[in-house]
């Protein structure tokens, strides 16, 4: 494996230096080839000969040499006048007085020193100079290759020595100027480039500029980078990243369209003839936005980035690494980041939902689903509405597609039975933690509101009449939620109970199906009822149901609890008693009779226990919740009074409950007033907890 290369050579080879430096090399090389090519083989024998000759008499002057200093001590050996740079033959004589003696070896001590010289100014020159030299003896050596260089080649004879020292000097000062030869980009450049994206040719260059200006801008403040562009200007990588987000998806759109199909899914322009230019410049393009969304913190600049990025998403199918790190970026804003940035987010994600691969569908719902459940761990005032937010909007992504969703939510449905099942078989403390959890309560909760949008009258509407696939899950669904609240029966799992409820009366208001839900309301409420309960006196705060799958031990058997489940209880038990499959039902009357005689025995009961008014407010809410009951029961005898069909008769019976009007009824009205009084109460408490009043009203 190579050696890597280092940050100043990367930089150097980034800056476009490298490329002028290496061509004026070659071009010395090749002048160098070509020059000893035209002296022909002459010349080359005569210096083969010359070298062996050479050989001989050096080896002849080392054994002359050796015979000369054999038996000379150290001091005459230092005292030799060999050491002044005279010839062999002067370092024999006696050091000053051998210049003197002879003249013929004064001249050829001349000789030697001269060609000494000349060879010490070769030596000196550089690469530059000594091709300058070279240049300069052409033109007698040879001139008919002169003539040619004339007339051919004129910018190598025209070499100019400073020019290759300045750019040599530049490339040794490349380490602490890497940055002066990065391009600076401008807001003179980026309005070039939009003026020339009008042009079609220019279209894909101006693509690839702006990959490279958003590389750099996205990695400009990591350590060993080689950035193509340097921007200095806050402005300017403002209106960088702006101006590529919103300029690329219309470039591509008008140079390589997609198909959008008549189900609204998209298909991937594959068959475009430029598609395979453009392929990998889109890819780069995008995983350069992706890195800088992770560096961006302006909401109103991810909102954008979103946006812009979702147009795209037809171009990047073709990638499953690319898809995957998308729909990884967008969930992890979907689940942490502000409502308005998750919006965009999840808006992203059903953007890559609509593809007509179904491996790319069923990888954002199964995401999508385990992004939501990781986020469900804990819940609280500040993290519940962001729920509640990620709940519905993933309801809205599995409704797009029955069919596909319909494999995820089965095996899901299936999966919480499972945990039931092994809680109900082990009866221990740790595995009932398994189904008494909030991601628990959160799952059955979800997919209650798929099915529910599913199986909607609108939905059913807007498919033609066709029912959904998600219908045939309502059953086990139902199954499973109730079973979970069947498994413990005590005062501290009600919260969990009431959850559980909440959730299944939303899927049978809207699927218009008929669920037993009265069975787990009333144990309820008759418990605060109870002659053996005695609530003692709390200064505790009312305790928020919707916040709580458990009650602390503290709260138990404290009036301010025991009100508590009373209030829930009873809205509860209204509301079901209210919704469309059971107040618009044709025997009304007959269904309410067991609930009516529960309830006031144990009003009555209440009264009775010791001849106190520890339970006057229980007891108050109960025989209030009674009398509507009375009231709906009057109401739909009326309403039934002049029916000439018998019961048998169910096509008769289904046209007169649809045109039966349930939000009439005296239940319905008492329900809507409650509403509005508990969401007048949500909103002060809301107030309080971010502090804008310090005093609640009743």
């Amino acid at each position: 494996m190579g050696k890597k290369a280092v940050k100043s050579t990367r930089k150097f080879a980034a800056s476009g230096q490298l490329k002028k430096t290496i061509q004026a090399r070659r071009k010395f090389r090749d002048f160098k080839k070509k020059a000893e090519k035209r002296k022909g083989g002459k010349g080359k024998d005569r210096n083969v000969a010359e070298d062996e000759g050479g050989s001989e008499d050096d080896e002849q002057e080392l054994d002359d040499t050796s015979g000369k200093f054999k038996g000379m001590s150290v001091d005459d050996f230092l005292g030799g006048g060999f050491m002044q740079g005279g010839s062999d033959e002067e370092g024999s004589e006696s050091g000053e007085d051998a210049m003197s003696e002879d003249e013929e070896e004064d001249e050829e001590g001349s000789e030697f020193a001269d060609d000494d010289e000349s060879f010490a100014d070769v030596d000196d020159l550089d690469d530059g100079e000594a091709h300058l030299m070279e240049l300069s003896k052409l033109a007698e050596k040879d001139p008919e290759f002169y003539k040619y260089l004339q007339e051919n080649d004129r910018e190598l004879l025209e070499f100019n020595p400073d020019d290759a020292n300045i750019e040599d000097a530049d490339v040794e000062a490349d380490e602490g100027m890497e940055e002066d030869k990065t391009p600076v980009l401008t807001k003179d450049v980026l309005q070039r480039w939009q003026k020339a994206l009008l042009d079609v040719r220019a279209a894909f260059s101006i693509l690839d500029a702006w990959s490279d200006c958003i590389m750099s801008a996205a990695h400009m403040n990591e350590e060993d980078q080689v950035l193509a562009w340097r921007v200095d200007s806050s402005s300017v990588y403002n209106k960088l990243v702006t101006t590529a987000l919103r300029y690329t998806p219309l470039v591509l759109e008008h140079h390589c369209p997609y198909r959008t199909l008549p189900n609204g899914k998209f298909k991937s322009p594959t068959q475009n003839n430029k598609w395979k230019t453009l392929q990998k410049l889109i890819l780069s393009y995008f995983h350069n936005v992706l890195h800088l969304m992770g560096q961006i913190s302006d909401n109103d600049m991810l909102r954008l980035a979103f946006t812009e990025t979702a147009k795209l998403v037809p171009y990047i199918t073709s990638s499953r690494k690319t898809v995957k790190a998308y729909l990884k970026t967008c969930l992890s804003y979907w689940s942490s980041a502000e409502d308005n940035v998750r919006i965009s987010a999840f808006l992203s994600v059903r953007r890559l939902a609509g593809a007509t691969d179904e491996a790319i569908v069923d990888l954002v719902l199964k995401n999508t689903y385990l992004t939501l459940v990781r986020s469900c761990k804990s819940t609280s005032a500040h993290t519940l509405p962001a729920i509640n937010l990620m709940k519905n909007s993933a309801s809205e992504l599995f409704c797009a597609d029955h069919a596909a969703s319909y494999q995820h939510a089965f095996g899901y449905i299936r999966q919480l039975a499972i945990h039931l099942r092994n809680s109900m078989k082990t009866k221990t403390k740790e595995a009932y933690k398994q189904v008494y959890n909030w991601q628990y309560v959160h799952c059955v909760d979800f997919w209650a509101l798929v099915i529910a949008r599913a199986c909607d009258k609108q939905a059913l509407i807007e498919r033609g009449g066709q029912e959904s696939e998600l219908k045939a899950l309502i059953y086990p669904l139902v199954q499973v939620a109730l079973g979970a609240a069947r498994l413990i029966r005590n005062a501290r799992s009600f919260p969990f109970h009431l959850h559980i409820v909440r959730s299944i009366l939303h899927l049978a208001r809207h699927t218009n199906v008929y669920v037993p839900l009265a069975p787990y309301l009333l144990p309820v409420l008759t418990s605060t009822l109870s002659a053996s309960s005695k609530p003692k006196p709390s200064t505790l705060r009312p305790l928020d149901f919707e916040l709580n799958i458990r009650a602390p031990q503290q709260y138990l058997k404290t009036r301010v609890y025991n009100e508590g489940l009373a209030e829930e209880s009873a809205f509860l038990l209204a509301e079901y008693l209210a919704s469309p499959p059971v107040q618009g039902s044709i025997g009304f009357p007959e269904v309410v009779v067991p609930i009516v005689l529960l309830l006031r025995k144990a009003i009555k009961g209440s009264k009775s226990a010791q001849g106190k008014l520890s339970k006057a407010k229980e007891a108050g809410i109960a025989k209030a919740l009674v009398d509507r009951i009375e009231e709906s029961e009057r109401w739909v005898e009326q309403k039934r009074k002049g029916v000439a069909f018998a019961p048998g008769k169910m096509g008769e019976v289904e046209r007169w409950e649809e045109d039966l009007k349930v939000e009439d009824s005296p239940l319905a009205r008492y329900v809507k007033v409650q509403r509005k009084a508990r969401e007048k109460r949500r909103k002060l408490v809301e107030k309080a907890r971010e502090g804008e009043d310090e005093i609640l009203s009743d």
